[in-house]
């Protein structure tokens, strides 16, 4: 007799005085949770394949289904939880490493929030955004460091190439691969109409996409995936993943049932073949290395485009991002240990790493102090979730902001952290055709055109409120945020001052 040693953590709970047994959970359910019980004549459900998806709950037209908790329970114990047992019974069983999705939902602090956001009153009165201008508009990219005029007076622009935007919000990196084709046309079709940009990832740039290369920043990996001259001027940017959030000094790994065709042309790799990104670039093992390559993607698109930097934020990145400045990078990308992924060894996700927040703030005070701030602009992510997190971002250093859970969100993911399963019943986190037509890549732009425009009129409100008209007045501006139930050293890196004081 089998021992079932891993009990499922959902339950699914179905009405039966509202069923119609219309079979809608079943033929939407990718994961075969639901069946028709010809002996009852019924609706049946296995609770063990349920990853709490919420797409029969969303579709059951007569609002029949939930899904629960479960209530099994082991004896409680504050340092071995379910979680913790049931983690060994699954690899006692496969011998596998244990994999996860999206961002790590472990109760470490979320520093967003514990600040908060200061205001003006009557000396510094507060500015009415429907009223008058707020300039959202913000440039990536190294400054000038002085004006410089032409023998008539006129000033000369001196800019380095680099990346206009409209909102300090950009799409964060997601492969082809990763997600679906319709989930990468919404993502280019809403940062072209918001004026910003959507990130590739590490997976190429599929044909269709090149019209939106005004709109694009293409990705470098340590895989090289899809990496060709082609690709590398298709898009605004060029960006050098080094590491992400989940997963730092971690490579990449897309199985091959989710390479197809498509996959498979655009990340010129054999179809069917697991896509394996190693930990680190066999080409860069020092700063030196790394201005290397910076310096021929720049000559491989004729000095034209900007190249950002991607790193993890880990327990020394100052120090690390002073040598990326000082590499050549226009642009640094540093993602925090919230940071969403297909999949990443759940140890790695939940232990390596650290808050955004407290790295964002640590780089941008060690160039400042190094006086090379203008030299290189800093984008972060890892877990934004809403304009106020963007807002004090922007006040801890952040030029701009990377988003991409928040994106899926509002594409439909409602984080179920199976995308490594490639089952997903929402058409992002899949290559099923049967699935990925169930997300409307013109509906998907739309929401997401929606989401940022909404986030934009709040981040004016705040920056109303504060007393500031533009994102570039609030960028390093720490003295507008107070931290709540923050000890003393927390303040010190953060550079900000308590609540009250």
């Amino acid at each position: 007799m089998r021992v079932n040693w891993d009990y499922a953590p959902f339950q699914v709970l179905r009405d039966p005085a509202r069923c119609v047994n219309c079979r809608l959970c079943e033929k939407e359910c990718s994961n075969q949770v639901h069946r028709f019980d010809d002996k009852i004549k019924g609706m049946v459900a296995d609770d063990t394949k349920c990853v709490n998806c919420h797409r029969c709950v969303a579709i059951c037209p007569t609002r029949a289904l939930k899904i629960a908790l479960t209530d099994h329970t082991f004896r409680p114990n504050s340092n071995w939880t379910a979680d913790s047992i049931c983690e060994i019974y699954r690899q006692a069983e496969s011998g596998g490493v244990l994999l996860s999705s999206m961002g790590a939902p472990t109760k470490l602090p979320v520093y967003w929030d514990k600040l908060l956001v200061n205001a003006s009153q009557v000396t510094n009165p507060s500015i009415d955004p429907l009223r008058e201008p707020m300039e959202l508009r913000t440039f990536l990219g190294k400054r000038p460091s002085m004006i410089e005029r032409d023998p008539d007076g006129e000033i000369l622009d001196n800019r380095q190439p680099g990346l206009m935007v409209e909102t300090p919000i950009l799409f964060a990196a997601m492969s082809y691969g990763a997600i679906s084709y319709n989930a990468h046309a919404a993502l280019a079709k809403a940062a072209q109409r918001l004026g910003t940009f959507y990130n590739t990832g590490e997976g190429g740039l599929h044909e269709d996409f090149y019209v939106y290369g005004e709109n694009t920043i293409v990705q470098v990996a340590s895989g090289r995936f899809g990496v060709q001259p082609e690709y590398l001027n298709a898009g605004k940017a060029v960006e050098i993943k080094v590491g992400q959030g989940a997963k730092p000094g971690i490579g990449g790994h897309l199985p091959g049932s989710k390479i197809v065709a498509d996959v498979a042309k655009t990340r010129m790799i054999p179809e069917g073949m697991d896509a394996l990104s190693p930990a680190p670039h066999h080409d860069i093992y020092s700063i030196e290395d790394l201005r290397q390559l910076v310096d021929s993607i720049k000559e491989a698109t004729q000095y034209r485009k900007p190249v950002i930097v991607k790193v993890a934020a880990v327990h020394n990145i100052a120090a690390i991002a002073s040598g990326i400045a000082r590499s050549g990078a226009d642009i640094i990308a540093i993602d925090g240990y919230r940071g969403g992924t297909g999949a990443a060894p759940t140890r790695i996700r939940d232990n390596v790493g650290i808050p955004i927040e407290l790295a964002l703030a640590a780089v941008d005070q060690r160039l400042r102090d190094e006086k090379i701030r203008g030299e290189v602009s800093l984008i972060a992510g890892g877990s934004i979730r809403n304009s106020a997190d963007v807002v004090k971002a922007v006040a801890l250093g952040a030029d701009a902001v990377y988003v991409g859970t928040a994106a899926l969100i509002a594409l439909g993911c409602h984080l179920c952290r199976a995308c490594h399963s490639g089952k997903c019943n929402w058409g992002i986190a899949t290559q099923r055709p049967e699935l990925v037509a169930r997300l409307d890549p013109e509906e998907g732009a739309e929401r997401l055109y929606n989401l940022i425009t909404a986030w934009n009129h709040e981040i004016k409100e705040m920056m109303g409120g504060m007393g500031i008209n533009s994102i570039e007045a609030l960028r390093g501006n720490r003295a507008m945020l107070r931290g709540v139930g923050l000890n003393q050293k927390e303040l010190d890196i953060l550079g900000i001052r308590h609540a009250g004081e």
